[in-house]
């Protein structure tokens, strides 16, 4: 059986059952830092579950933030691939999904077509 195909709806909520753990342990504290730029659109969410910066005009005064950031959401999707046995990406489209729901109105997401569409 293909990895894809392991990835069954019973993972998908033992990833969100962890998301939501996640959350109420310092990930909101890193969605939350990222409400002001996402708010202006200088930064937006990526369909593999990472933040990227939208307004390359102010990349100078995010790109810290949003490098800190996808580092910390790196180790949570790699610890959860590795408990999953699923590839790291798959696991971050799932994470992409719980935060396209958290995220406040008016932020931006990237789609893999390369098309940003706004909440």
């Amino acid at each position: 059986m293909s990895a894809p195909n392991r990835f069954s709806s019973f993972s998908r909520r033992l990833v969100v059952a962890g998301l939501l753990s996640l959350i109420s342990f310092g990930t909101v504290a890193q969605e939350r830092v990222l409400d002001a730029p996402r708010a202006a659109g200088t930064v937006g969410e990526r369909y593999d579950g990472y933040a990227v910066i939208r307004d390359q005009a102010r990349a100078a005064s995010v790109a810290q933030l949003v490098e800190r950031v996808n580092a910390e959401r790196r180790k949570i999707y790699a610890a959860r691939a590795a408990a999953e046995r699923v590839p790291i990406d798959q696991i971050g489209r799932v994470y992409a999904a719980e935060i396209f729901k958290s995220a406040p109105p008016g932020t931006w997401f990237l789609q893999e077509s390369g098309r940003w569409v706004r909440k």
